[in-house]
């Protein structure tokens, strides 16, 4: 049987305190986050965002302990992915690759050939592809594949998303299940699922299919949860962690919490759908801040459904996501980075933005006056930032 690597992708999140201002710049700097027309802006925008950035960063992450938990769970789940696959007669390794922050992609990959793998699985731990998530990452192993000659002869299947997988709709709505049962009125308790929001333009432009996944996978959940429960409970999706003034995926979390509460509800169960490991925007976003907006908005009982971890009925679904790649046709980075609408991701096409040549040299001479008012700014400590108190 072949040796195989399984390879897990996952955005990664700093340790330490001292960590969230390089973390923040390797996440801005990905023009899968922040797509700009100029690629010489790219990091610039990111330095400039992490240091706005930080100070509020660093506080949320000192809310919960100090530090992302992050990697210490992905490690968890490559573990038990590794022992149920090794359990099942699969001649199986594990490694994972964060994007962002450590263990990078290119150390997972070292692993990978320094333990003469002969076959590579690739499974993000996004259940839903989006061109940010799965997308960048997959993009990323590309880059490195192209550079490398061992590497690049490596056979490689990717599993692109499993939105719609039974392993990870069972194990769901079984962590939902439970959470419903502990509520005072079970048969009335409103479910509400929040998603990790993207720009809008991704979908309707550049024809990212997250909303779709979302949506058709909370469906299937709440399908399956009726079958466990025996009840039908009323739904809402909405989406979280916006940045930045361009619209996003809408109803806005926080938008349709106040609705909710406006509309009477009283009891709320609050699934992170898009997110199988607890982190900053469960522990935090979610458990902290939204659950004192709900709370303002009359919402009496606020629960949260556990990230699924090592949930055994995931990490059973991951088991048969792996073996089925490994025995279906091969799908190779190409396929599983590919979207249905043609569009150059960076440098950004023109027609995204709607600029021509001349107008395009102008934004990236404007933006460059900008960044350096923002220089002196940061130097003599005045100006319009630090009166808005962001410096």
């Amino acid at each position: 049987m072949a040796k195989v690597g399984v390879l897990l992708l996952n955005l990664g999140g700093p340790e330490r305190i001292q960590d969230v201002g390089p973390f923040l710049y390797n996440l801005f700097s990905d023009p899968e986050i922040i797509r700009l027309p100029n690629p010489a802006l790219q990091k610039p925008l990111a330095w400039l965002i992490s240091t706005l950035r930080s100070g509020k960063s660093k506080e949320a992450y000192r809310s919960i302990g100090g530090g992302s938990p992050l990697r210490r769970i992905t490690e968890q789940q490559a573990r038990e992915l590794q022992s149920e696959l090794r359990s099942r007669g699969v001649d199986a390794t594990s490694y994972v690759a964060m994007r962002y922050w450590h263990p990078f992609t290119e150390s997972a990959v070292a692993d990978i050939k320094a333990d003469d793998v002969e076959e590579v699985v690739v499974l993000p731990l996004y259940p839903h592809f989006s061109i940010s998530t799965s997308g960048s990452s997959f993009r990323e192993l590309k880059r490195l594949r192209q550079g490398d000659p061992k590497f690049s002869e490596l056979p490689i299947r990717c599993i692109r998303s499993y939105y719609d997988d039974p392993g990870y709709i069972n194990a769901m709505a079984g962590l939902i299940a439970e959470q419903i049962r502990g509520c005072e009125e079970p048969g009335s308790a409103h479910i509400f699922f929040s998603a990790h929001g993207v720009p809008k333009s991704y979908v309707e432009e550049a024809g990212d299919p997250y909303q779709r996944e979302i949506q058709a996978c909370s469906e299937l959940i709440m399908q399956r949860l009726g079958e466990l429960v025996g009840h039908s409970n009323p739904s809402t999706l909405a989406y979280q962690s916006r940045v930045g003034p361009v619209e996003w995926l809408k109803p806005y979390t926080e938008e349709a919490l106040a609705e909710l509460g406006g509309e009477g509800v009283k009891e709320l169960v609050v699934v992170p759908i898009s997110f199988v490991s607890e982190h900053i925007e469960t522990l935090e976003e979610i458990d902290i801040e939204y659950r004192e907006l709900a709370h303002e908005a009359g919402i009496t009982h606020f629960r949260r459904v556990p990230a699924l971890d090592i949930n055994p009925t995931f990490i059973s679904g991951l088991a048969d996501l792996v073996q089925r790649a490994m025995a279906g046709p091969e799908v190779n980075l190409d396929q599983a980075a590919e979207l249905p609408t043609k569009v150059k991701l960076y440098p950004q096409d023109k027609w995204a933005w709607g600029w021509n040549n001349s107008s395009e040299v102008w934004n990236g001479r404007l933006a460059m006056v900008g960044f350096s008012a923002f220089l002196l700014e940061l130097i003599s400590g005045r100006g319009p930032l630090h009166a808005l108190g962001l410096l």
